[in-house]
């Protein structure tokens, strides 16, 4: 990702760490009546996704059950969406999110274009191991049959891995802002083409370099020449891209203002980019949060959330 910003997560590694005494306590707030689910925040909350794992590996082999069907037997509601999300190995669980995203009547753009132009090529390549052994099909080929024209064009790019996940060159970087340039402000109709290849295939340390460039050959923002020039859904993902290559805390602070601000609570999105990034950078999306709206992301989440629900985002949310 560069050297341009200090991810800061909220979920490190707990120590001292136990998996069959975490298993076991698990188990126990599961008996008899009513759940203990103060027990079940307290530890899974405050665990990284690879000590999950050996909880739900320890918990396998003493109990004989799978953790993640015992804790849905037990819970429900967004409460039990968190937890579960908490249980699944990160990629999994994204991929779930994708599929969700493309089943049933409708595509839910947003989520795709979230996860997919937020990621570099290392992510992109687990996601698409994990989608196959999970839907036994690929997942640029599922997203062919849900998505269309420009959009289509560049996720399936992402998707099939054709990032340079390495070089940087700033002779390279100057050419490629000149050829932006030339193939948006510069001439009457835009080539998105121009657009969706520079943007699928260099590197996010590459990408920074090229947007500075940009600059200087045209006196203006890559922002506002993609505003200018593309609409729709492609500028949404373009300016994703834009976003996580320069900053994503200051991205993921939007989506999750856009997601609790909109008409009713999108708790989908909130779940998701609270458990995905609380071990990557959730400590700054957080800070960018406040920079932005002037609240901070508790009081937020406090005011749109409630029970155990609410109890379990701001654990998360909270930090080390």
């Amino acid at each position: 990702m560069g050297d341009y910003y200090t991810p800061v997560p909220t979920v490190v590694p707990a120590s001292p760490f136990s998996a069959s005494e975490d298993a076991e306590a698990l188990k126990g707030s599961m008996k008899g009546l009513g759940t203990d689910e103060e027990v079940i925040i307290g530890i899974l909350t405050q665990r990284t996704n690879a000590q999950r794992q050996e909880i739900a590996n320890v918990y396998a082999e003493e109990y004989g059950s799978d953790i993640i069907e015992d804790l849905k037997g037990e819970l429900g509601g967004h409460f039990e969406d968190v937890i579960v999300a908490l249980m699944r190995p990160p990629a999994d669980y994204l991929c779930k999110q994708l599929n969700n995203a493309m089943e049933g009547a409708g595509t839910d753009e947003n989520t795709l274009i979230e996860i997919i132009c937020s990621k570099t090529n290392e992510e992109i390549k687990d996601i698409v191991e994990a989608y196959e052994r999970l839907y036994e099909r690929p997942l640029a080929e599922h997203m062919c049959s849900e998505t269309s024209g420009d959009l289509r064009r560049l996720l399936t790019l992402i998707v099939t891995g054709v990032r340079d996940d390495y070089s940087v060159d700033p002779e390279k970087a100057r050419e490629a802002a000149v050829e932006l340039h030339e193939s948006g402000e510069f001439k009457i109709g835009t080539d998105e083409a121009v657009f969706n290849r520079i943007l699928a295939h260099e590197s996010f340390p590459q990408l920074k370099m090229i947007f500075e460039a940009y600059k200087e050959v045209s006196g203006r923002t890559i922002e506002q020449a993609l505003q200018d020039e593309i609409s729709g859904e492609l500028l949404e993902a373009l300016l994703a891209i834009v976003e996580n290559v320069q900053h994503p805390p200051n991205y993921f602070a939007k989506r999750i203002h856009n997601a609790v601000f909109g008409a009713g609570t999108d708790d989908k999105t909130l779940i998701r980019i609270i458990v995905s990034r609380s071990e990557v950078d959730l400590g700054s999306i957080k800070k960018e949060f406040e920079k932005l709206y002037d609240k901070t992301l508790e009081s937020v989440i406090e005011g749109e959330t409630a029970g155990d629900y609410k109890r379990a985002l701001i654990a998360l949310i909270g930090g080390p």
